[in-house]
């Protein structure tokens, strides 16, 4: 196991005038060996921002702050990432209002951006003035030897999207509440699984591949809809490949875990931390065994879903590093003997903080 990254050579890494702010946004390296022959290289993520409308130029100033914030001190990164990830949610309930404004903000960002939808983005005109300011909501690219896949993982069926609502409206409303039983589970769906197989078939399986998404490429909670119901069949196709990384928004918090050989890591929100499914019950959770247990680090506070961090890609596994307010620092490694990542603070049993549950 790679020694951790102490406080300081974390900042540094981040960029040194950032050490006394919580950066709501993710860097990225991913690093060969010297011998590979392959260039290292690092992308920032920033995700959530769920910019809300008021009235004719205001907007919620939470929200908005958080992702111009984000900006300003992504701005400040050294060495400079070679792209930004947007990783879905740029709105609250769907509005071009909201979009625009979201891109307006994010227009001041230094580099190239690119971008996943959420299902805030989408379900209130169907994705028709995101994919008009951003283009296509699905696609790959090639940087510096890996390959890389943008996922629309918030589709549903047709008869929830298209025959239940009596206005678009109400359709974003429902898909906009956490707790809510008149949701639908998100999906990829039979056309873009088709075009996914696709695209894998051009890529040798020695190449790392990274995959974005904004739900969950596994299942998590439904009755909140950290899920993705067709979540198996994409995995299925990721399978034959050596090294699988999935990066997703859309739960506002410290999630990750591996099945077979892809690693999952959610990334933190520009706007507000939602709470861990076990931590606030309703109704009867039925919460799937995961392959690695999560921990969450201070379920009584509020902005534990927030901060930054520094996702080291080693040989095709993620170190993660996160920075969080007025918490200790977390690192969450890829444990070569144990096959998938490790919370070096939260799951060793001799450090662990009662009365935290695994499940």
């Amino acid at each position: 196991m790679r020694r951790p990254i102490d406080r300081r050579e974390f900042l540094k890494r981040g960029g040194a005038l950032l050490a006394a702010g919580a950066l709501p946004m993710s860097l990225v390296e991913i690093a060969f060996g010297k011998d590979s022959g392959r260039e290292g290289f690092t992308f920032a993520y920033l995700s959530d921002s769920h910019i809300t409308h008021v009235r004719g130029r205001e907007f919620v100033r939470n929200w908005d702050r958080g992702l111009i914030q984000a900006v300003a001190e992504a701005n400040l990164l050294d060495p400079r990432p070679d792209f930004i990830m947007y990783g879905g949610d740029i709105a609250q309930l769907g509005k071009r209002e909201e979009i625009d404004h979201g891109l307006e903000i994010l227009s001041g960002l230094r580099g190239e951006v690119r971008y996943v939808m959420g299902e805030h983005d989408y379900y209130l005109d169907l994705g028709e003035h995101w994919r008009r300011r951003l283009g296509p909501d699905h696609y790959s690219f090639r940087h510096k030897g890996v390959q890389f896949i943008v996922l629309n993982s918030i589709l549903t069926d047709d008869d929830w999207t298209h025959r239940r609502w009596p206005s678009a409206a109400e359709r974003m409303h429902q898909m906009a509440r956490l707790d809510n039983p008149q949701g639908s589970p998100f999906m990829v769906g039979e056309a873009q699984r088709a075009w996914l197989r696709g695209e894998l078939e051009k890529v040798d399986t020695d190449t790392p591949l990274v995959v974005f998404s904004h739900s969950p490429l596994q299942k998590i909670y439904k009755g909140w809809n950290f899920w993705t119901d067709d979540a198996e069949q994409v995995q299925a196709l990721l399978k034959p490949f050596r090294k699988v990384t999935v990066l997703y928004g859309h739960v506002h918090q410290i999630q990750y875990n591996q099945i077979g050989n892809i690693s999952f890591h959610s990334v933190m929100a520009t706007a507000w931390p939602w709470p861990y499914p076990q931590s606030f019950v309703q109704s009867p959770s039925h919460l799937p065994k995961l392959t690695v247990p999560m921990d969450r680090a201070n379920p009584f506070f509020e902005r534990d879903g927030t901060g930054w961090q520094f996702i080291d890609l080693h040989t095709g596994n993620a170190d993660v590093h996160y920075l969080l307010p007025d918490n200790r620092n977390r690192v969450v490694a890829y444990d070569t003997a144990a096959g998938h990542p490790v919370d070096r603070e939260y799951q060793d049993p001799k450090r662990r903080i009662p009365p935290q549950t695994r499940y």
